[in-house]
Formats: structure tokens, C-alpha cells, sequence
């Protein structure tokens, strides 16, 4: 491991790339929540980090800013090739698994579930 930022709540490289020091998130998953503009307190709590941790990294991403971008576009499109190629390689068993029945006893749940997302299509 190297470390790359201060003393407290370091950036650090390991085999995941950079990471916060003492945690197993990255300053990718960091990166999620910046590019969407969310703030440093909702990041705290979604990531359950420390505000020592949140402000590290993101002085870290600014900082860094042209390296760290670089790099999450590398990491989010090496995660969406990731997914199709999955996604390929299971098409027929997907396929069958939507095709089965519902268990009984979710019949309550399901219409339910069918409902809200009824809800969620005609807000769109």
C-alpha cells in the first residue's frame, strides 16, 4: 500500500486502486456520488464514513482532479463491460427464471410491487 494524502484519513493505492485509508471504499465510490452532486454529509452517511474520512477524499479529488476522473471513467467502464459480458453469458438463465411462476404466497407482495411501479412509469 501507498499512501497519498495526510496523516489522519489518508488516500491510499491498493489492489482495489485508491482507497480510503482503514476502509474498503474507494474514492470511485466517492466519485458516484460527487459527479451526481450530492453533498459531503449525505456521502458520510450513505459510505458510513467519518467527516475526517469524506473530507480527505474529496480534498484528495480535488486536488487530483484530471487523475481521478481519468481513472473512474476507466473503472465505470471497465464495471459496464463487466455487466453485459455477465449479462450475455446468463441470458438463458435469466430468461428462465422470469419465465417461472411466482411462489405461492407472494401473490399480496407482487401486486403490490406491480402497483408502485404502475405509480413510478406514469410520473415519468
Amino acid at each position: 500500500m501507498t499512501l497519498v494524502s495526510n496523516e489522519q484519513a489518508a488516500i491510499v493505492r491498493t489492489e482495489r486502486g485508491l482507497t480510503i485509508a482503514g476502509t474498503r471504499i474507494t474514492i470511485y465510490d466517492v466519485m458516484d456520488y460527487v459527479t451526481e452532486h450530492y453533498p459531503s454529509k449525505f456521502i458520510r452517511a450513505m459510505l458510513d464514513l467519518t467527516e475526517e474520512q469524506v473530507a480527505a477524499a474529496l480534498s484528495y479529488i480535488d486536488s487530483n482532479r484530471a487523475e481521478v476522473e481519468a481513472e473512474y471513467n476507466l473503472v465505470v467502464k471497465e464495471a459496464e463491460e463487466l455487466r453485459q459480458y455477465y449479462e450475455e453469458q446468463n441470458r438463458e438463465r435469466i430468461a428462465r427464471i422470469a419465465a417461472k411462476p411466482p411462489k405461492p404466497g407472494t401473490e399480496a407482495i407482487r401486486a403490490k410491487l406491480k402497483a408502485e411501479k404502475a405509480k413510478l412509469a406514469s410520473r415519468a
